[in-house]
């Protein structure tokens, strides 16, 4: 793992916010890049990323972030959230961003089951498994993504449970009518075993 890499403006954010997730009994992990970070290799990130099942209303939760610290980064948040599922917040000390993804029912129900705490400078951080990480990244599929499944592909080769890898990317390529993320997969795993 890669948790000496990451940034302490990022573990600002989580000491800051991780009291409001404790107080509301949500439930939460840690993805996109600085869990690359902690799977993959150290790569640039102006954010984190969490995803977060709310227990109670999210005005509950933005009025707790709120005293912890954070603003938002929209006027209309209630609408934008009803759009994307995201709760732009800044942390006011740091200025860094962080995106509070609301937890969906299916496959990031799954990743909140599986998350795995690890410990980041003393604190406890639950972070989405390699695996779901290398599927969400995938998903994504913009050459940054790409390059982070590269990353955690080359440096974790021998631990990853590759067939829930390509049991989750069959799952959604049916879902999603799609046929593109098992082959790119296979094709990054084949690079990673030669290098």
């Amino acid at each position: 793992m890669s948790v000496d890499a990451v940034d302490s403006a990022v573990l600002a954010v989580l000491a800051a916010v991780a009291p409001v997730l404790r107080q509301s009994g949500d439930r939460w992990y840690l993805f996109g890049a600085q869990a690359v970070i902690v799977w993959g290799r150290p790569r640039l990130s102006a954010d984190v990323d969490i995803t977060v099942a709310i227990a109670g209303p999210p005005g509950d939760f933005v009025a707790a972030a709120s005293h912890a610290g954070f603003d938002l980064r929209v006027s209309d948040w209630r609408d934008f959230v009803a759009r994307t599922r995201v709760l732009p917040l800044l942390h006011r000390a740091t200025q860094m961003p962080l995106d509070v993804v609301l937890a969906g029912p299916g496959l990031e129900e799954e990743f909140l089951e599986r998350a795995v705490v690890i410990d980041l400078a003393g604190m406890k951080v639950p972070v989405i498994t390699p695996e779901d990480l290398i599927v969400t990244k995938l998903l994504a599929g913009r050459p940054k993504d790409v390059e982070d499944v590269r990353g955690v592909l080359v440096e974790r080769l021998e631990r990853l449970d590759l067939a829930r890898v390509r049991s989750l990317l069959r799952l959604l390529e049916e879902t999603l009518s799609r046929g593109d993320l098992t082959p790119e997969f296979e094709k990054l795993l084949a690079g990673a075993r030669d290098s």
